[in-house]
């Protein structure tokens, strides 16, 4: 096309293949407290600000100590992924280790986990891992924990914008990707429908239909009454 070799382009109507959906994976706060005490001192401030801020390996690793606002409750960070900076707000357990970090004399323009043999992104991820399995929990990377708060975070009602913007997802397809919820948080929600609903249908007489030993019976028994519902016949006139 560009050398003008041929009229037309003819992959122009080919369908791209579908892009799998991203891997979502989050621990429940039992299996994170878990893993928390099973890291070793100088990894565990990492795992647990990630986990708290749904900061990226990348982005904590090359975290300054004149990059924390302590006295604003908020990380500042001069580029990301996206290559913009953006604000991480920081919550109290966030805040505590943070503060539990020595700094050693450490200057305003030193990182906050210094690089060294055992702190770098391979070595991180590599004892993250080891860890995991220490105590059981399979098929967790460290990634995952950015997706542990995120995931959390959306639990426990942030609306899909603001979410969006703590994560610094600029394309809410991303955000997207963690509305996935728990099974108990979903069975919660969808009980919202009773308070809307109760109040007008509570007044509604009992209908009639076939109790459970009736279903059981026809091999249907769910625990619940069976209502049944007759066809209107349109040419019945009596």
């Amino acid at each position: 096309m560009d050398w003008e070799l041929i009229p037309i382009n003819p992959c122009e109507r080919v369908k791209p293949p579908r892009v799998p959906a991203g891997r979502v994976r989050y621990l429940q706060p039992t299996e994170l407290r878990a893993v928390l005490e099973a890291c070793p001192q100088r990894l565990r401030p990492i795992v647990a600000v990630l986990a708290f801020t749904g900061m990226r390996r990348s982005e904590l690793l090359g975290l300054r100590w004149l990059d924390v606002d302590r006295h604003g409750g908020r990380i500042l960070l001069p580029q990301t992924k996206n290559g913009d900076g953006r604000t991480v707000w920081l919550n109290a357990l966030a805040s505590q280790t943070l503060d539990s970090v020595p700094r050693n004399g450490a200057r305003p323009t030193d990182r906050v986990s210094p690089a060294s043999q055992h702190v770098s992104p391979e070595n991180v991820s590599l004892a993250f891992l080891r860890v995991c399995r220490r105590v059981g929990i399979a098929d967790f990377r460290l990634h995952d924990l950015r997706h542990t708060g995120a995931s959390w975070l959306r639990m426990q009602g942030a609306d899909i914008h603001t979410f969006a913007q703590l994560l610094g997802h600029k394309d809410l397809r991303m955000a997207a990707r963690y509305q996935h919820l728990s099974p108990t948080y979903l069975q919660a929600a969808v009980k919202g429908l009773d308070t809307a609903f109760g109040p007008e249908l509570a007044k509604l007489p009992v209908l009639e239909g076939r109790t459970e030993g009736d279903a059981a019976d026809s091999g249907q028994g769910t625990g619940h009454a069976v209502v049944t519902i007759e066809p209107i016949n349109r040419y019945n006139q009596s």
